[in-house]
């Protein structure tokens, strides 16, 4: 009688759940870690292999582009293949980047590293999301998916001041050295713990659904990251931003027709998915956004050094770690609205102090309000995300997943793109003229200080825009708790009663 209270994976056999989520959540903590770990190691990393800060910094564009083409392909992969076989794959695929990192003796083999992770971890954080939405019944997927948010939310977090802290006493081959072995453990363990909970399907791959999704979702990223550098009127910016749309338009052209799309893109249809996308994407968008432009603020103005500017983010991080379990169950009881509400008016009201910052700006009021913005993060990103899920029929599930996380990197990949070119614009223009330089250095100095603080305080107002923007349509989300009324569609194997 007691194995009947146990969930069952697709063969109708009991296994423990909690030990199946914690190998998810370390496997996903090192993957989600490992995306920001690079930055604060770039200066070592340029110095060693002689290369340009344009060159280097491949090692990020890179990784999103191929982790945000592999997206929507781990749709089709995840209900092909059994969801502990997909599981293996993607964490040795991980591992194998990682080796192949920490071992490069030249830029192309680390590159090459850090694209076959991006592969990993490409098909893992959609199959960690679509896991967890698949074992747990609706009305308790807030607090499973605020577990995710745990993760999602406090490995990014903590990157840079970890990243900081190693390359300042060791080098930045510890950055791969040291997840290797916990990577080892997660598969061993995965070997025995991880279960097959998702059904699978007999679909045939689509060559030309592949070829179409890679080229338009590649071509938008890329096109997205150069915007940032060189501005929305570049030539290559236009034409990669038209290649990508082109091919991302075709993409979704052959889906519609197809009888058993490659990513069903009909998810769309359900108006509390389509909008919990888009506030789970300007949440996103707030928090990959603001882990850029307030570091570059501590660093170049404050003149503080990237492991101290991450110390000072650290509080908000640890925040967002505290209140993500928090905030699922809060959802469990309150529904998507009020989280929505409270956590859109904690973002924006956190972030409009960062409008006014200077110079002697008191670090206190940077970690308070950027805190409340990291509170406001963790009490809607993983709630509407859970909202808009549970609006699908089951076997939509992995498709609305990779949907939703697709959406949510290409709406960052613009939204950051917008910040930096506004941040540099608006620094350009109000840069004082270079004769100040050769009569008044002095006033030069102060005047350029002033100019880049401008272009801060610009770029923050498009976050405060963003976020308002987001409260407004947070209005529209259904009242009460969704995940309490019965699932559109029951699952046949796997799901916990």
């Amino acid at each position: 009688m007691e194995n009947q209270k146990l969930p069952t994976d697709t063969a109708g056999n009991t296994y423990n759940r909690n030990l199946l989520v914690l190998v998810l959540m370390v496997g996903s903590f090192c993957t989600i870690l490992n995306s920001t770990l690079m930055n604060t190691a770039f200066p070592a990393i340029m110095k060693d292999f002689n290369i340009t800060t344009a060159t280097v910094q491949w090692l990020t564009t890179g990784f999103m582009m191929v982790n945000g083409v592999m997206i929507p392909i781990s749709a089709w992969l995840i209900n092909r293949f059994s969801s502990k076989a997909m599981y293996l794959w993607a964490m040795s695929t991980f591992l194998l980047g990682t080796v192949v990192a920490f071992l490069a003796q030249n830029f192309g083999v680390l590159l090459a590293g850090r694209l076959i992770q991006g592969i990993g971890v490409g098909v893992s954080m959609p199959l960690l999301q679509t896991i967890m939405l698949s074992i747990f019944p609706p009305e308790k997927r807030g607090a499973a998916m605020g577990t995710v948010g745990l993760v999602i939310g406090l490995a990014p977090a903590l990157g840079p001041t970890l990243s900081g802290w190693i390359v300042d006493n060791w080098t930045w081959r510890e950055l791969f050295g040291m997840i290797i072995p916990i990577v080892l453990v997660v598969i061993i363990l995965a070997f025995f713990f991880m279960k097959s909970v998702v059904p699978n399907t007999h679909q045939k791959i689509d060559i030309i659904s592949i070829i179409t999704s890679t080229i338009g979702f590649g071509a938008l990223l890329y096109g997205f990251s150069k915007a940032g550098n060189d501005g929305w009127g570049d030539k290559a910016v236009l034409f990669y931003l038209f290649l990508g749309t082109l091919f991302v338009a075709l993409f979704c052209l052959r889906q519609l027709k197809m009888d058993e799309p490659f990513l069903d893109i009909t998810v769309f249809k359900y108006g509390e998915f389509s909008l919990a996308a888009l506030l789970s994407g300007v949440a996103n968008l707030a928090l990959v956004g603001s882990e850029m432009v307030i570091p570059l603020y501590i660093q170049n103005i404050r003149g503080e050094s990237a492991f101290h500017s991450g110390l000072i983010l650290l509080p908000g991080a640890l925040a967002m770690g505290i209140m993500s379990p928090i905030t699922g169950r809060l959802f469990d009881r309150y529904g998507a609205r009020f989280m929505a509400l409270a956590g859109m008016t904690m973002l924006t009201l956190g972030s409009i102090p960062f409008l006014f910052i200077t110079k002697e700006t008191s670090i206190m009021l940077i970690i308070v309000f950027y805190a409340i913005r990291m509170f406001g993060i963790a009490a809607t990103m993983m709630p509407v995300t859970t909202s808009g899920m549970n609006v699908l029929p089951f076997n939509k599930i992995s498709h609305g997943t990779a949907v939703n996380n697709t959406f949510r990197q290409v709406l960052s990949s613009i939204g950051t793109a917008i910040l930096i070119s506004v941040l540099s614009s608006v620094t350009k223009a109000s840069m004082p003229a270079h004769q100040v330089l050769v009569k008044t250095p002095l006033t030069y100095a102060d005047q350029a200080t002033t100019a880049v603080l401008n272009g801060y305080h610009a770029a923050f107002f498009i976050s405060v825009l963003f976020a308002a923007c987001a409260l407004f349509f947070a209005f529209f989300l259904k009242k009460g708790n969704i995940t309490s009324r019965k699932a559109p569609l029951e699952q046949k194997g796997g799901e916990l009663k």
